[in-house]
């Protein structure tokens, strides 16, 4: 259980109560929780899954494993009939299970657990040799996690990309037709509170889109679906938002159609879409802004990228290990970037001690 205010008194006070109705063990300032290692100093919060992670690569017979600097192969494309079925089909799905929770602190790695968790009913080799692949990207950065600095900006940032697309920062983005047995595309976005991430998504899409500008709008719709879930949510913590919500997409079809008042032929079969996102700009609630695709967060939620680009996104998204150099819902994480903003105090009632490097410091510092 975890405690979190402006008050110490009032903490305290929660606690006595706690402790009046119920055997309780108050093991200090917030350390360890379900897995997540919590690290803070002056200059903000560091949020890992290390022992997680470590857990799971020695559970795997991974930890001797050659490291591999992307969590997928670039100009591969995995379907349903690639390879031949897995005798013992319980091995791969316990995998994409527990590397499910891992997503809860590694962006890095949704994409390729969402494409590998379509393949559960009737998983073959070489799609256990993918999931193996981001064993062994894992075990080149198993401390990775979500760094939330201690700044006093409270602006959302929504980016969106049809790949997969505050202060409130939105970025989206989509990639088009990518699914080789349905045809459907890619959507994933990603949310900044400040310079503090706060939420992403890696999903496929419902429908076919008929182009690559359809695509891109319903990765744009979507994410304006969760700038007004994640809006309610903070004004429930009495953050008004009062400026419209930044929403970066690399689509300069996507926002044109967006702004234009007039209806075409051509988009009349997404014009609910084009009504939900329009209605949001005229209302002052979002304010779209072109990206290059480069300098797109979100394009790492969509598909395999090289190298490179994948750590120049992360390092952008403050998506770092503390214990060497950058490699390359959820919702709790909201909480832990809140908690910094508001420069409020945890207290947590379970925690196990971790041991970390003198390299968390003088990252965090």
């Amino acid at each position: 259980m975890v405690l979190g205010g402006t008050s110490n008194t009032l903490i305290q006070s929660i606690k006595d109560h706690l402790h009046s109705c119920f055997k309780i063990k108050d093991l200090g300032s917030l350390k360890y929780f379900l897995g997540l290692e919590i690290t803070r100093s002056n200059s903000g919060l560091m949020v890992t899954q290390r022992k997680y992670a470590l857990d799971l690569l020695h559970d795997s017979n991974f930890l001797d494993a050659k490291p591999l600097a992307s969590p997928t192969e670039l100009n591969t494309h995995l379907s349903i009939q690639s390879g031949t079925l897995l005798p013992d089909v319980g091995l791969y799905r316990r995998l994409i299970g527990r590397l499910t929770y891992l997503t809860l602190t590694r962006p890095d790695v949704s994409y390729a657990v969402h494409h590998l968790s379509q393949f559960l009913h009737a998983p073959t080799d070489q799609h256990l040799n993918a999931a193996y692949r981001v064993l062994r990207y894992i075990k080149s950065c198993p401390g990775q996690g979500i760094f939330f600095p201690s700044t006093h900006s409270s602006a959302l940032r929504a980016y969106c990309d049809t790949d997969w697309s505050s202060t409130i920062r939105a970025y989206c983005d989509s990639d088009w037709a990518s699914c080789r047995d349905s045809r459907r595309s890619v959507t994933g976005f990603c949310i900044m509170l400040g310079d503090s991430l706060v939420s992403w998504k890696s999903k496929k899409q419902s429908t076919v889109s008929r182009s690559s500008a359809e695509a891109e709008y319903r990765a744009m719709a979507n994410t304006c679906s969760e700038l007004l879930w994640l809006s309610a949510l903070l004004r429930d913590f009495n953050v008004v938002h009062s400026h419209p919500i930044s929403l970066y997409c690399d689509s300069q079809a996507a926002v044109h159609i967006a702004n234009n008042p007039v209806f075409h032929e051509r988009t009349k079969h997404i014009e609910i879409d084009c009504h939900f996102v329009r209605e949001k700009v005229q209302l002052g609630f979002l304010r779209l802004l072109h990206i290059a695709s480069t300098d797109q967060p979100s394009d790492f939620l969509t598909k395999p990228i090289p190298v490179h680009q994948l750590h120049h996104l992360l390092r952008k998204l403050n998506v770092v290990d503390p214990h060497r150099s950058p490699c390359g819902g959820f919702y709790i994480i909201l909480f832990f970037s809140f908690l910094v903003y508001q420069g409020l105090s945890c207290i947590a009632l379970v925690v196990e001690e971790a041991e970390y490097t003198e390299r968390v410091i003088s990252v965090l510092e």
